[in-house]
């Protein structure tokens, strides 16, 4: 696939539709080195989800039965969002562990929402079934080149900003943004990818040689809890780690969490756990540039939970 062609074709198509998200240079950490972080948090609906889905609905014919979704949050918002904005209904299945905010937060976009008991592959399962029952056309969260396109015009937008940085640090969960992120730069970037200790689905499929099944858990799991690396995502990976372009790490729930602290303490950025993901790498240590290497994090969600303005 072209993939430079297709994320240019979708960030013409979603132009209008998705917020131009702003960029900041700190020195703010403590690390004696300065970092330049993309605030994809101030997103519509709170994360760099809606690329995706405005990319998928703009890009297809949408069925009669309207759009079916299953996410761990963020994704059913942005779809649900989407969906309204251009006239479509949408059923979300979200699992119970989205987190009471996050189940608002897609309430309020007037989808048709089902909670089910699990994690977020068990709302898969739910979402395919119905996809099945009623041709409603699936949004996929992550696996999907329609969503790794969309998600891959943030790294565009943030090239015309002026990104000067040798390695861009990105959290991982599904795979669709930073496969969105190597299909873009294609090597001409270092990329980091970062995942919890307790769900790393990435992690796992490189060391094993294919995409496996993991367990899910902790402090980020609502937005970070893939079971299962998107096929698209290991694809690519695998070949950038080949060729060093990628580094795969993981983070403890400790380290996601002073980051999240820090990043509100020091430049008062409120985000949620998996938006404190990337940079925990830096802080806690996990990752360490070179001297003189310039980095760039991804601040990726901010439906922080409990919502402290609900």
């Amino acid at each position: 696939m072209d993939w430079t062609t297709e994320i240019k074709a979708a960030a013409g198509r979603i132009a209008g539709h998705i917020q131009i998200t702003p960029v900041m240079q700190t020195l703010g950490f403590d690390l004696g080195y300065p970092i330049e972080m993309k605030l994809e948090h101030m997103q519509h609906t709170g994360s760099f989800k809606a690329r995706g889905a405005f990319n998928t609905l703009l890009s297809q014919d949408v069925p009669a039965a309207g759009l079916v979704a299953a996410s761990g949050g963020n994704h059913g918002a942005a779809v649900g969002y989407a969906a309204h904005q251009l006239g479509h209904k949408a059923r979300i299945y979200v699992p119970e562990m989205a987190g009471p905010a996050k189940i608002a937060l897609i309430r309020n976009t007037g989808a048709d929402l089902q909670v089910v008991s699990g994690a977020y592959a068990n709302a898969l399962e739910q979402a395919q079934a119905y996809e099945q029952d009623t041709g409603a056309g699936q949004v996929h969260a992550y696996d999907a080149p329609g969503t790794v396109a969309g998600q891959g015009t943030c790294f565009a937008e943030w090239q015309d900003q002026g990104l000067a940085a040798d390695t861009v640090i990105i959290a991982v969960g599904g795979g669709g943004l930073i496969a969105g992120a190597m299909a873009w730069f294609q090597g001409a970037k270092k990329i980091i990818a970062v995942e919890p200790e307790t769900s790393c689905a990435l992690h796992a499929a490189l060391a094993a040689g294919a995409p496996v099944d993991v367990e899910v858990s902790g402090v980020a799991a609502n937005a970070l809890g893939a079971r299962r690396i998107g096929s698209i995502c290991f694809d690519l990976a695998q070949q950038q780690r080949q060729a060093g372009h990628l580094t795969s790490l993981t983070v403890t729930d400790a380290a996601i969490t002073a980051a999240q602290t820090a990043l509100w303490r020091k430049r008062r950025l409120l985000v949620e756990p998996a938006g404190a993901t990337a940079l925990a790498a830096l802080i806690s240590g996990a990752y360490q540039p070179a001297a003189g290497e310039r980095v760039a994090v991804l601040l990726c969600g901010g439906n922080i939970a409990p919502d402290p303005l609900a």
